[in-house]
């Protein structure tokens, strides 16, 4: 007689059946690989690439570095792939490669984030603490990221946690020395086992745990109070994309009064890899209101923007106008690459902005100039 099980006991029994296979395929596929198989290895390789590239974005805060480190760990994982011995995946093994050359980078480089040493570019009227100065810390575009964040599961959907790819995070975990850096990651963003996590880096569960409560205790001290949480909407709001429109039309308008009305009274504006910074509405207004006057020396000339997003927050690519009436105009444009800001959103107010040289405005496949 045969056991009815129905359908529910069927589709599971379908699933296990299903996954065993898939592990079967898999373990073939790393054989190979590991036996020099080209074409097998590079499968492997390029089923982890857009989470290998965040993890690493993640370490080092500059994703050109990022991708360099991507590329170095296939080149060493091909080279030692004989070294494969199985007691892991060979993703974790991949894991492994690439966390340790992003702690010979952030070893060599002996970087850390520290307070800006030079004066804010408008005095704020009170004294203010300096943000934090990262210089090398780059933004990613959007299209980068959303396949792999919108996953609904598997590996990638945590690699590409919104509230942990965005700007504050990055800027915060870079205080942590690099091992602690590398188990938080690991720990709190991959979710690994600590077993799992003291195997990537060569340590002791002690190690591990002591590690992860120091770190946590730091990244506390250095994230935004209205991060704490980090429970950010899986997209921008009604009410947040009516302000990001408002904040363009404020540029291009240059009106200074609707600027202020989406402002927070501590918001922050930092310019990586410039040394530039000012904290407070009002200076930030200040600064602006200069940027806005066609009779100042930092006048610029009148404002196009594009809405754009970077490390899943929302994001405005500003041009100015270049050159002046009169002026022979340009093939290219009349509106030229300026800054590219990257908002952040607290309670209906921008809190933070970060801008970037126009440089990045390729890699969001934004043009150099406007008509």
């Amino acid at each position: 007689m045969v056991e009815d099980r129905g359908s529910g006991g069927l589709a599971e029994e379908a699933a296990v059946v299903g996954a065993a296979v898939a592990g079967d395929e898999e373990a073939a596929v790393v054989g190979a690989a590991v036996a020099g198989d080209e074409g097998a290895f590079g499968a492997l390789a390029e089923s982890v690439r857009r989470e290998l590239r965040v993890h690493c974005y993640r370490m080092l805060g500059s994703y050109d570095e990022a991708e360099d480190i991507v590329q170095e760990t296939f080149l060493r994982a091909w080279r030692r792939r004989e070294t494969y011995e199985g007691r892991s995946t060979f993703r974790a093994w991949l894991y492994k490669i690439a966390t340790n050359a992003c702690l010979d980078v952030i070893d060599r480089n002996r970087r850390r984030a520290a307070p800006y040493q030079v004066p804010p570019l408008v005095d704020p009227g009170a004294p203010v603490r300096p943000p934090a100065y990262v210089p090398w810390l780059q933004p990613v575009p959007d299209r980068l990221l959303e396949p792999a964040a919108d996953s609904a599961q598997g590996p990638e959907s945590a690699a590409v946690a919104r509230e942990t790819i965005e700007l504050a995070f990055l800027v915060a975990i870079q205080h942590l020395p690099a091992r602690q850096r590398a188990v938080l990651i690991t720990r709190d963003v991959l979710g690994w086992p600590a077993a799992e996590t003291a195997a990537l880096l060569g340590t002791s569960l002690a190690s591990v745990k002591s590690a992860l409560q120091r770190a946590r205790a730091t990244l506390k001290q250095h994230l935004p109070q209205r991060r704490e949480d980090w429970a950010p909407p899986a997209e921008p709001s009604a009410d947040e994309r009516a302000l990001l429109r408002r904040y363009v039309q404020a540029h291009e308008r240059a009106d200074l009064g609707a600027l202020a009305g989406m402002l927070a009274e501590d918001v922050q504006m930092t310019m990586p890899p410039q040394p530039a910074w000012l904290v407070g509405r009002s200076a930030l207004l200040a600064f602006s209101g200069q940027v806005f006057d066609a009779g100042s020396e930092w006048f610029h000339g009148r404002w196009r923007s594009v809405v754009t997003g970077a490390n899943l927050q929302p994001a405005v690519a500003h041009y100015v106008e270049r050159p002046t009436a009169g002026e022979i105009r340009d093939p290219a444009g009349r509106f030229h690459g300026q800054v590219l800001d990257v908002l952040r959103i607290d309670g209906g107010r921008i809190t933070a902005i970060t801008s970037f040289e126009p440089r990045y405005f390729a890699a969001f496949g934004l043009p150099p100039a406007l008509p």
